[in-house]
């Protein structure tokens, strides 16, 4: 799908004209393509690293144009699972048009705050996606804060592991998130390079040096929340694991308490026992028997404590020692 847009009074128009100065090819087929490497000339590998989600960001500058491959956050939907992707972008400017390749649909410019981006040529159009992309990552990383805050609410009390891997997807994504930014100020740098030198309008360098602050900053909260999840992985691990002890333990004692009673309803009810001791008074017969088992016990005690069944201590080898040759 393509779509044209008119920058007028500040804001980007839509326009049907095929003259307009942005022009957005949303998914581009086939034959959507071919027009790209025609009219743009545009190289198909260029073309095609701007819709590969595993590309790395870099920035192609020439005498009259700037073609940048751009990291952005995907679109999150409920069937990720809490993980948070990062996909490629194309941003081909060239005097007064500005081509965008984008994988999916996503508004182009967005008033961040209460300030409202000032769109007079391409170059703002496009330095306006790269401020609006760095906010996105950040309005994610606040997101991602929140869900871990409430996943770590129920590993408090949980005993599998469902909870535990949608953590482990958050810390991915913030592996993804980090390199991508990283990407991101690599070409960033580079076009900065390129407007220092005049290149670029002075209000363009101005908004440029904006948006590798913001870029930077986000780095580093995205770096530092890497850190405290990747640091306390192993610890939300042990205690989904004590959560399963604790349970066992607590298991163990109610079958503790049952074992008893359990015993008593057993020998009582031995009806083959008394048929064979009726000819005995019942108080010596089940003293024999009581007195049999407490004996049991004993033996086998003794035998796993000779055998080192029964012991905690580590079993000690001995070895002769030899002195060297």
């Amino acid at each position: 799908m393509v779509n044209g847009y008119q920058i007028e009074s500040n804001s980007l128009i839509e326009s049907d004209s095929e003259q307009s100065p942005v022009q957005v090819y949303i998914n581009p087929n086939n034959a959507e393509r071919e027009l790209l490497l025609a009219l743009y000339d545009i190289d198909e590998h260029t073309l095609s690293s701007a819709l590969d989600p595993d590309e790395v960001s870099r920035a192609e500058i020439g005498a009259d144009y700037i073609w940048l491959i751009w990291k952005r956050p995907a679109n999150y939907s409920a069937k990720d699972n809490f993980f948070f992707n990062v996909v490629s972008v194309g941003l081909f400017l060239m005097k007064d048009r500005l081509v965008v390749v984008l994988p999916d649909e996503i508004p182009l410019v967005e008033s961040v705050g209460r300030h409202a981006p000032k769109l007079v040529t391409v170059t703002d159009v496009m330095l306006a996606f790269l401020y609006n992309t760095t906010h996105h990552y950040l309005e994610h990383l606040k997101v991602i804060k929140w869900v871990s805050r409430e996943l770590q609410k129920k590993i408090n009390t949980s005993m599998e592991n469902k909870h535990l891997i949608q953590m482990f997807n958050l810390s991915e994504s913030l592996v993804y998130y980090l390199n991508a930014i990283n990407a991101n100020n690599a070409a960033l740098a580079k076009i900065n390079t390129f407007a220092q030198k005049g290149n670029l309008p002075t209000e363009a360098v101005e908004m440029l040096d904006d948006i590798i602050i913001e870029n930077n900053q986000c780095y580093k909260q995205a770096e530092v929340y890497s850190t405290v999840f990747s640091g306390l992985m192993d610890a939300r691990g042990s205690l989904v694991n004590n959560n399963v002890n604790t349970l066992l333990k607590k298991l163990t004692i109610i079958n503790v308490v049952f074992m008893p009673l359990n015993l008593i309803a057993g020998i009582g009810g031995m009806s083959e026992f008394s048929m064979m001791t009726q000819g005995i008074d019942w108080r010596i017969s089940y003293a024999a028997f009581f007195g049999a088992m407490i004996a049991i016990g004993l033996l086998t005690a003794h035998f796993l404590t000779k055998t080192g069944l029964g012991s905690s201590k580590p079993v000690r080898v001995k070895t002769k020692y030899r002195e060297p040759m």
